[in-house]
């Protein structure tokens, strides 16, 4: 089974566009070297990512890994517009990989099951709580009176 790595770049179309003519026909031309049977350019509207799938019989100086460690390589990754935050390096492909497990619809969550009636404003609370708060009431003017008079 062919084992694909992506290089995705990001940094602004000139710039990036810039790098691809300066470096690509290099990097690409390396990666054949080291084993690479297949690459692609993935084209994005933050940047480019370029694919390539290194097989199973690599010999042994062959493969990712001996590929990323070739100073041409590494002095290209260098020339990134920006090598900081606009440059990723990982296994799979990129931009244009469908998913690996078809997507299925979930289930309706709770929130979308019918509403409960609201419950019905018991009378007998409003009269304990009107009662009570009269008594507080009652008391509390009657204790201010007679501290008037």
């Amino acid at each position: 089974m062919a084992e694909w790595w992506s290089i995705e770049m990001s940094g602004g179309d000139f710039a990036v566009s810039a790098w691809i003519r300066a470096h690509g026909e290099d990097v690409i031309r390396t990666a054949l070297e080291h084993g690479a049977h297949e690459w692609d350019w993935v084209s994005r509207p933050w940047g480019v990512v370029l694919e390539f799938s290194f097989g199973d019989s690599l010999a042994p100086d062959g493969g990712w890994a001996s590929f990323i460690d070739n100073p041409l390589v590494k002095a290209a990754l260098d020339a990134v517009p920006d090598p900081i935050n606009g440059l990723l390096l990982y296994p799979g492909r990129g931009g244009s990989s469908p998913a690996l497990v078809p997507r299925r619809p979930k289930p309706a969550p709770v929130a979308a099951a019918a509403a409960l009636p609201e419950p019905e404003a018991s009378t007998e609370y409003a009269l304990v709580a009107a009662e009570s708060s009269f008594a507080t009431i009652k008391a509390e003017t009657g204790t201010a009176n007679e501290a008037r008079g």
